[in-house]
C-alpha cells in the first residue's frame, strides 16, 4: 500500500481516532492519554463495574489462561454471556447489576475493548476506558491533568469482528468515541483530526436524535435484543449517568474519579 506509517499515525492533530488493535498499534505509540472505546460491551460494563467498587482486569482470554491470571491476581474470572447463571458476572453489565455480593476484583475478557486496553498499556503513557455512561467524565479527567496546547490524545474505537476475523466498524463505538471527543472539544481540544472530527458529528447525530432508539437500532443492539440481552443496550444507552473514570494502573483498571 502507497503512503507513509506517519500519515497514519495523524501527526500534528492534538486528537486522534482509529480502530480496533491494528488502529491503536497504529496511533497510539508516543501520546499523552489513549481511550479505548467498546459501547456493547467492554467499557460499559467497565464502568458498571466500578461505579459499584469492583476493580477491572482486563484480559484477552477465558480459556485457561485466564483462569491462571485471575487466580494470580486474586480476581473472579468473567464467565461468557450465555454461559452466566444466578450471581455470576459475565461481559453482560446486567449481570453486576443483579449481583447481590460482588467481589473486589474481576478478570473481564474480551476479544475487542479489553484486548486493546491490554495493549494500550504498555504504548502509551494513560490508558482509560469510555462508553457513553462517562465519556463526559473521562473527558473532564483528561482536562484536568493535561494541557491542550501541549498533549495528545488518541481515541480508539474497538469495533467488532466478522466470523472470520476481520474488523467491524460498529457504529456504537463510533458514537462512543465521538462523545469523547465531542466533550473533549468543549475542554479545549480544538485540533482533531478529521478522523475524530467525524466521530464527533456522528455522535452529535445520534445524540440530537434518541442514543437508546438508534442502539436499540444499530447491528449490535440488534444482536444483543434478539439474543435476549436488551437490558444490556439499555444500560450502555445511560449517557453521562456514571462519573467513574477508569485508569488502568498497572494490569488493572482502577477508579480515577
Amino acid at each position: 500500500m502507497l503512503g507513509s506509517m506517519d500519515a497514519w499515525r495523524q501527526h500534528g492533530y492534538g486528537v486522534r481516532l482509529d480502530w480496533g488493535l491494528a488502529g491503536a498499534t497504529a496511533i497510539a505509540d508516543q501520546v499523552d492519554v489513549a481511550v479505548v472505546v467498546d459501547v456493547l460491551s467492554f467499557t460499559t460494563t467497565l464502568s458498571v463495574a466500578l461505579d459499584a467498587g469492583v476493580a477491572v482486569l482486563p484480559y484477552r482470554w477465558r480459556d485457561s489462561r485466564g483462569v491462571k491470571f485471575a487466580r494470580e491476581h486474586d480476581a473472579v474470572l468473567a464467565v461468557g454471556r450465555s454461559q452466566a447463571g444466578p450471581g455470576e458476572i459475565s461481559l453482560s453489565p446486567t449481570t453486576l447489576r443483579g449481583s447481590r455480593q460482588l467481589p473486589d476484583r474481576i478478570v473481564l475478557p474480551s476479544p475487542n475493548g479489553s484486548t486493546i486496553a491490554q495493549h494500550l498499556a504498555a504504548t502509551s503513557s494513560t490508558c482509560l476506558g469510555a462508553s457513553l455512561r462517562n465519556a463526559q467524565a473521562v473527558a473532564a479527567w483528561i482536562a484536568a491533568h493535561h494541557d491542550p496546547a501541549d498533549s495528545t490524545v488518541t481515541v480508539v474505537a474497538s469495533g467488532e469482528h466478522w466470523a472470520g476475523g476481520g474488523l467491524r466498524p460498529a457504529v456504537e463505538d463510533l458514537w462512543g468515541a465521538g462523545a469523547v471527543i465531542d466533550h473533549l472539544e468543549q475542554a479545549g481540544w480544538s485540533t482533531p483530526s478529521p478522523e475524530a472530527a467525524a466521530a464527533r458529528a456522528a455522535w452529535r447525530g445520534a445524540v440530537d436524535d434518541d442514543a437508546l432508539g438508534n442502539l436499540l437500532s444499530c447491528a449490535s443492539g440488534r444482536e444483543l435484543t434478539q439474543g435476549g440481552y436488551r437490558e444490556d443496550v439499555v444500560i450502555a444507552a445511560e449517557v453521562g449517568s456514571s462519573r467513574s473514570v477508569p485508569i488502568l494502573r498497572g494490569k488493572t483498571f482502577v477508579n480515577g474519579a
